[in-house]
């Protein structure tokens, strides 16, 4: 037991010490809407940069060391210092997490076609808040807080048992929506993005194979990425969690 209170306590002051950095880092300029604004056309020039590096580079990506295991969207995140130093770009986003905004630029199909999206770092910073009291919970309760089931394997949170007064949620960076969080039997989380793939399903004429991982059709649609997303696939015209 006493091991296991010091593994979470350490887990706590590493999230609480990546609130700060976020606080102090992500959120100096948060009331200039160039830090707050998907901008296409600094999309366009981050996409220009990495295929130009990578044509200089023999296919190499201006990306950062990843463990294997990260998550599939953050496994190639943008190495802006590589660009400026070579030259291929004159100075990071506004809207760049390095440069004091709420966006991670990161790399889709880094394999056959590299395209740059971004992950929305006011999801993270939720996830991290949640995920602050649910481990202060884990080392007091042998089992996470689940809610009602949602899927085979799937939860919603009981927020109550956190000392939440009401149910939490994201904003989706594509529709503004709330999107719920779940939970897993290990107790993780991640976002439920059923809503905005249905959205996308419906405004779009997509064909899926059978138990194909639909994700990456939200990258197709909008600058985004899904982070902290479980694996989804298509029945009866609707998203469903790939559970198998």
């Amino acid at each position: 037991m006493l091991s296991m209170l010091r593994h979470t306590y350490k887990k706590i002051l590493s999230l609480l010490v990546f609130s700060i950095i976020l606080s102090g880092c992500m959120f100096p300029n948060d009331e200039l809407a160039k830090n707050k604004t998907p901008n296409e056309d600094q999309l366009l020039i981050v996409q220009n940069a990495v295929e130009a590096y990578a044509e200089e580079t023999g296919g190499l990506l201006p990306i950062k060391t990843k463990d294997a295991d990260s998550d599939i969207y953050e496994k190639y995140l943008i190495d802006f210092p590589k660009l400026l130093e070579t030259n291929f770009i004159s100075e990071i986003p506004g809207n760049a997490y390095e440069n004091g905004g709420i966006y991670l630029y990161t790399i889709v199909n880094p394999e056959d076609n590299p395209e740059v999206k971004l992950i929305d770092l006011q999801l993270s910073e939720k996830i991290r808040s949640i995920n602050v009291k649910l481990d202060i919970y884990r080392s007091k309760n042998l089992y996470p807080p689940y809610g009602e089931e949602v899927a085979d394997g799937l939860f919603k949170i009981n927020y109550e048992k956190l000392k939440f007064k009401e149910e939490q949620y994201v904003k989706s960076p594509y529709t503004q929506n709330n999107l719920p969080i779940i939970m897993n039997t290990d107790g993780e989380i991640f976002i439920d993005y059923r809503s905005d793939f249905m959205t996308i399903m419906q405004e779009n004429n997509y064909r899926f194979k059978k138990d194909e991982d639909i994700r990456y059709i939200y990258h197709d649609q909008s600058p985004f990425v899904p982070v902290y997303s479980l694996p989804y696939t298509e029945k009866n015209n609707e998203p469903i969690f790939k559970t198998n």
